[in-house]
């Protein structure tokens, strides 16, 4: 490694927050460690002395996207405040009870029809995140609104590496009729720049990967160091092991932890890369979900640990992750679900294929709670990561048979840096505006905001 190339830590400095680890074409971040309050020595004075200096953690903001709405009355909650009851379907988050609001009562007004007839699918996806009505077209002359996630991007983008981080299991197509005369651009995005431009999720890990470590011009470089199953960590190992020296026994231990888990996260990649290489033609006629790996949780997984592994190492404050475009019909044999979810969907009170709806809602759900937990299980500063992230789970259609709009179900995790009491129900009134919410998480994120889509102020009740 050249003498450019090696980051220069003077031994009685603290840290910055923007410490990172140079290697050959890699850069990678570092996690918040107790050295980035304070010089070594005098850090562990001020620790002995029973006082904390730990500068405030930044506030993460993610956006979780699941498909085709629910089946309601399975999901519903029952009871108020702290003492509510989880309905059959909402069990699934039981682990992680204590870091969630279930939030009733909230509508997406801009993806009723009101006026514009079918298409209640692309509508979905195109006003989730925006509240904004789409223009109902299949040409080119698309038209919605900026999403809440680049309008928190725009203002404090700035700070990090990366403004924000799209992510998608499925993949879609940027033109076409994807849904009753709505352009597949609705139905493929939930993250907008503008009213004309969609920004493209990612659906392969391994890209999202590369994309973390190093430039863009170095891509085909890595991705050939990928598949000689070379590791990121050990073009940096010379710096990490400089830091090392300079760090006290618990900074060490939380570069160890980290390490480790960017090396799991690779294996995992890589494995995954390969399985790809060596997968079967699907069937003429069946469009195969994009990305890797084969089974459907393990990709969703992967996906839910780059956006921590972004978080964590600070990248990113801004993300959004769209599990399954609206319509989809992927089947989910890994639980015994043969049939397409959008043909389910419409189950016209069957009571077979409504429990296999409920199934299905209580997967997306569990993947949403491993994902809370594992934010839960990483520590930062005095607390966790996820004390200090909003990350929000819901879908644009509340009952999937009826294909209403009213009394969404959402759920949000985090406590903001201490902002938002968990562990409740938030019922608020019918009617009330998904956009409120937004107001009250980008105020908390810091942004500058008046007002955002159709919202008519920010959410009562929210913030402790």
């Amino acid at each position: 490694m050249s003498q450019d190339n090696k980051t220069r830590i003077p031994r009685t400095a603290p840290l910055s927050r923007r410490t990172v680890l140079r290697g050959i074409g890699v850069t990678m971040a570092l996690p918040w460690l107790e050295a980035m309050a304070g010089g070594g020595k005098a850090l562990a004075s001020v620790a002995s002395a029973g006082l904390r200096t730990a500068p405030a953690a930044p506030v993460r903001m993610a956006f979780v996207f699941a498909p085709n709405g629910v089946n309601y009355p399975a999901w519903a909650p029952s009871g108020a405040g702290k003492a509510y009851e989880f309905s059959r379907t909402l069990e699934a988050l039981a682990p992680v009870r204590e870091h969630v609001n279930v939030i009733t009562g909230l509508t997406l007004d801009k993806a009723r029809a009101n006026g514009d007839g079918p298409g209640d699918h692309a509508r979905s996806s195109a006003s989730f995140l925006t509240g904004a009505q789409a223009r109902k077209t299949a040409g080119n002359d698309i038209n919605l609104g900026i999403s809440v996630d680049q309008f928190a991007a725009g203002q404090i983008g700035r700070a990090t590496r990366l403004p924000s981080l799209e992510l998608g299991c499925e993949a879609g197509r940027p033109t076409g009729n994807c849904d009753s005369g709505y352009s597949c651009a609705y139905s493929s995005n939930i993250s907008w720049a503008d009213e004309t431009t969609p920004v493209p999720k990612s659906v392969n890990p391994a890209q999202v990967f590369e994309r973390l470590f190093g430039n863009a011009a170095d891509a085909g470089q890595r991705a050939a160091q990928l598949r000689r199953r070379a590791s990121v960590l050990d073009h940096v190992l010379e710096d990490s092991r400089r830091l090392e020296r300079r760090l006290g026994a618990g900074d060490r231990r939380k570069l160890d932890a980290f390490q480790t888990s960017v090396r799991e996260i690779e294996r995992r990649v890589q494995n995954a890369r390969d399985e790809g290489d060596d997968a079967p033609m699907p069937p003429e006629g069946f469009d195969a979900p994009a990305g890797v790996p084969r089974k459907f949780s393990e990709h969703i997984d992967l996906m839910f640990d780059m956006m921590l592994l972004a978080f964590r190492m600070d990248l990113t404050r801004v993300s959004s992750f769209a599990m399954a475009n609206d319509g989809s019909n992927r089947t989910l044999p890994e639980i015994g679900i043969r049939e397409g979810h959008h043909h389910l969907s419409h189950h016209q009170n069957n009571a077979d294929m409504i429990e296999k709806i409920r199934i299905i809602d209580r997967f997306y759900l569990e993947r949403y709670a491993a994902f809370v937990d594992r934010l839960a299980a990483t520590p930062e500063g005095d607390g966790t990561l996820l004390d200090n992230c909003m990350v929000l789970y819901g879908c644009g259609i509340s009952d999937g048979n009826r294909h209403n709009h009213e009394d969404l179900p959402i759920v949000l995790a985090g406590r903001a840096g201490g902002a938002i009491d968990t562990g409740r129900l938030i019922a608020t009134p019918r009617e009330t505006p998904l956009c409120n919410l937004y107001v009250s998480m980008l105020e908390r994120s810091g942004c500058d905001v008046a007002s955002f889509g159709d919202s008519t102020g920010n959410l009562r009740g929210f913030l402790a």
